[in-house]
């Protein structure tokens, strides 16, 4: 019989609540011009090229791939917080610029500058430094969750904001939602304890795991699809459902709100009775049919409602459980290596999702879009196949 497990202490508490709300100040920022911007580029000069909204849906991404591992060093060597809260600064200025830009070529460099703030790995890092290793596993699951939560809350209020504010006054919101996470930091986190001795991680460890490996591309596989699919997502919904970019929340809220009555019983189960290598694979296999679904029966305002219900399932799934997979996974020392590395592919993701999603449609059409995104889900499916789950961690 294993020993009795403490639980959670409030300190933890508060750390996991405080830490999941400072990424998901971040990620709203981020997400909630992701429903409307391909609407609102077409209004700025070099608008009409689907490319270039292509990158700058996913120019973040590029210098997140870039920046996350140097960020986690750089937090060993300089603490957390201040490499945080340099990183939410620089994400600030980047809105700043994106709410001013003339032109494409100004959003993306906005879009590149929010992209330096790339504090996921340190967040991560202070999570661990903050909670005891039988506890790591539920604080690294609120983080993952609040991603899944605000991307749905951004679909929702976004079309209502931008009908009252427009994207200028949403990206000044993104400013403003990454100053008020800083203040949340100072605030709320308490500062871990000074490490003994600097250690150097081990990432020739991490990168070998062909676990985490499989891990690494999923989080990349599932942005990559997240951000192609909503380059094209609301033409299909102006163009084929009839409806108006201000009135897109009238199909994201209920199929976001029927989502997480789905979605959180899934993961409850999956955790209690051990079936969570199931769920993994049929979120996965949701994702393929939704895309093909999408391409075959996508020509109407209920069809596309039903599809985003479905997508909103799997991806609330996968966002919560694969952060949670690969702090479970990595090895004990290298957690902090693998969680850098997950989010540098999670980075490459969001880049190369939005970069392939504006290039496909400009060349080959919007449902062409949806037919390259189910063919990323069945080769995730393939290599997700052959994953080792680790055991649930049983408390008596």
């Amino acid at each position: 019989m294993s020993a009795p497990t403490d639980p959670m202490s409030p300190q933890e508490r508060r750390v996991g609540v405080s830490l999941a709300s400072i990424f998901a100040l971040r990620m709203l920022g981020l997400f909630l011009i992701l429903p409307v911007f391909a609407v609102y580029a077409k209004t700025l000069p070099g608008g009409d090229d689907r490319t270039l909204i292509g990158v700058a849906l996913g120019a973040y991404g590029l210098t997140q791939a870039v920046l996350q591992i140097p960020f986690g060093i750089a937090s060993d060597r300089f603490g957390r917080k201040p490499v945080i809260v340099f990183g939410l600064l620089l994400f600030a200025l980047g809105s700043f610029v994106a709410a001013w830009a003339p032109d494409m070529h100004w959003m993306i460099v906005g879009r590149v500058l929010q992209g330096t703030g790339a504090i996921s790995a340190a967040v991560t890092a202070l999570a661990a430094d903050l909670t005891r290793e039988e506890h790591r596993t539920k604080v690294m699951a609120m983080i993952g969750s609040s991603i899944g939560l605000v991307f749905a809350l951004s679909l929702v209020g976004a079309p209502l904001l931008y009908g009252w504010v427009g994207m200028g006054g949403l990206f000044g919101m993104t400013g403003g939602l990454a100053l008020g996470a800083i203040l949340l930091l100072l605030t709320r986190v308490p500062s871990p304890p000074k490490p003994a001795g600097h250690v150097r991680l081990p990432l020739r460890e991490v990168l070998g795991n062909v676990d985490l490996l499989r891990l690494n591309l999923g989080i990349g596989t599932l942005h990559m699809i997240q951000m192609a699919m909503f380059v094209v997502l609301p033409h299909a919904l102006i163009e084929r459902g009839g409806l108006a970019a201000t009135e897109h929340w009238k199909v994201y809220l209920p199929a976001v709100l029927a989502s997480f009555a789905v979605m959180v019983p899934a993961i409850i189960a999956a955790e209690k009775k051990d079936r969570m290598a199931f769920v993994f694979r049929s979120a996965i296999v949701l994702i393929a049919c939704v895309q093909f679904g999408l391409y075959l029966f996508g020509g109407g305002l209920w069809a596309l409602g039903f599809w985003l219900l479905l997508f909103f399932v799997a991806f609330n799934v996968l966002e919560a459980t694969l952060p949670s997979l690969v702090s479970r996974t990595a090895p004990p020392a290298a957690k902090g290596a693998a969680l850098g590395v997950y989010n540098t592919t999670q980075a490459v993701g969001l880049f190369v999702g939005g970069a392939m999603g504006g290039f496909i449609a400009q060349h080959l059409g919007d449902d062409a879009v949806f037919v390259a995104c189910t063919g990323l889900a069945l080769l995730w499916l393939a290599v997700a196949a052959g994953m080792r789950f680790p055991a649930r961690r049983t408390a008596t």
